[in-house]
């Protein structure tokens, strides 16, 4: 059946049904707009779906620094390590990759971690709105997070990173090991301390937190098509999406499609967004319940460990194989091997299941978010591990770049799509 939607019935359609786009889309539809949420999937089932559950307000640095230098060989030699980039992609991924070096001299280095930590500072209170005006104050539990270090030799490392993190402003505190006991007995005994920072949270189910959003703004006349977008043009009057069930018409378009973003964008703007997919990598598992009173990241072992009403989340892996190469669930078992002896007692894998999503990552680690094309094209993707962490308040965000309300945006300036 072929289906069009007029301009005059519709003021934006918003690609992608994440928990960005989703969020967007109730701000939207609360700021009186007639919105559409399209995508291939049902809401939340794409990266939404899988990601750690962690608020990680902390994590202002860059996804990456100039060590990867050094570990570029193991990237491309280890099939099992933390960080995994696959020879057939490499061709495709080194542009990228050579953008990501030119932003780690200082200057952008810096740029970047001034957009993140504007955006992560804003981002616990703008859940606290969102979740509340909707009544799901309970899936966040706002009671810190803790990274662990087992190894003598990498103290220096965590006194590096604190005085980083410090000098950001980062909440963060040093926990000896008899801290570290007291707050998550469980853990081994062997674990030396960790950082604690206080500021951060998790949420108990991340699909919950979508469809919480998805129900509150179908309640103010959100309506949704499951259709892929194939493609797209700028017209007189607005936009026209081209999608296998025909043309889809509105005044305005918000990108919020994720990793799947940079073709639609180019087709309506003209630039070519240099968007790029980690491939991360989780296990989660339904019988340990109680192990841990918050995320547990490990130094050494380079992985997550969030405690959620489903079970136990172990995440974070990273690989770059582009969005069509079938996943490798080996890594995601690998996350449980990885597990072995942080705990007293070992994890209980039966029945874990294991699952692969795309995180959309820029060369210089910010998100889009913007207002193009005489304001029919709004952008809102590219928050590589930070999608949860700052949908939030990129909803408001968006919310204001319809209402023009940018001189109020917290570093607009620095997440414009023609800084490319």
């Amino acid at each position: 059946m072929t289906t069009t939607c007029t301009a005059s019935e519709l003021d934006i359609a918003v690609v992608g049904a994440g928990i960005v786009g989703v969020a967007c889309a109730l701000q939207l539809a609360r700021h009186g707009k007639r919105v559409v949420l399209v995508d291939r999937q049902a809401p939340g089932m794409g990266a939404s779906f899988g990601n750690a559950g962690h608020l990680a307000t902390e994590q202002v640095f860059p996804i990456a620094d100039l060590s990867i230098l050094k570990r570029l060989p193991a990237m491309l030699m280890d099939p099992m390590g933390p960080l995994r980039l696959d020879w057939k992609y490499l061709p495709r991924a080194m542009p990228w990759f050579v953008r990501l070096l030119l932003n780690l001299r200082a200057q952008p280095f810096r740029r970047s971690v001034a957009g993140i930590r504007a955006l992560n500072e804003a981002s616990l209170a703008a859940w606290q709105r969102l979740l509340g005006s909707v009544g799901q104050s309970e899936l966040l539990r706002e009671d810190g997070s803790l990274l662990v270090f087992e190894k003598p030799e990498s103290r220096p490392a965590i006194d590096a990173l604190q005085a980083r993190m410090r000098q950001q402003g980062v909440a963060v505190e040093l926990w000896q090991a008899s801290a570290v006991k007291a707050a998550a007995p469980q853990l081994s005994e062997h674990l030396l301390g960790g950082l604690f920072f206080p500021a951060t949270g998790h949420f108990l189910d991340p699909l919950q937190a979508v469809h919480a959003l998805y129900e509150a703004a179908r309640a103010v006349g959100v309506r949704f098509i499951q259709r892929e977008v194939r493609g797209g043009r700028v017209t007189a009057d607005g936009v026209a999406l081209l999608t296998e069930q025909g043309e889809l018409s509105a005044k305005q378009v918000l990108v919020a499609c994720g990793a799947h973003s940079a073709p639609l964008t180019e087709a309506l703007t003209g630039t070519r967004v240099p968007l790029d997919t980690e491939r991360g990598y989780h296990l989660m598992l339904p019988n340990e319940h109680g192990r841990l009173p918050f995320a547990v990241t490990s130094l050494e072992r380079k992985f997550i460990m969030t405690p959620m009403a489903g079970g136990l989340r172990l995440a974070g892996t990273v690989e770059f194989a582009g969005l069509q190469r079938p996943p490798n669930m080996a890594r995601a078992w690998q996350l449980q091997r990885l597990s072995q002896g942080l705990f007293k007692r070992e994890l209980d894998a039966a029945g874990a299941t294991p699952w692969m999503g795309f995180r959309p990552s820029l060369p210089d680690s910010l998100p889009v978010i913007d207002r193009v094309c005489d304001g029919k094209v709004l952008l809102a993707f590219g928050h590589q591990h930070l999608g949860l962490t700052q949908a939030a308040v990129t909803a408001e965000m968006v919310a204001g770049l319809v209402g023009a309300e940018v001189d109020r945006l917290p570093g607009y300036e620095w997440y414009r799509l023609g800084r490319f």
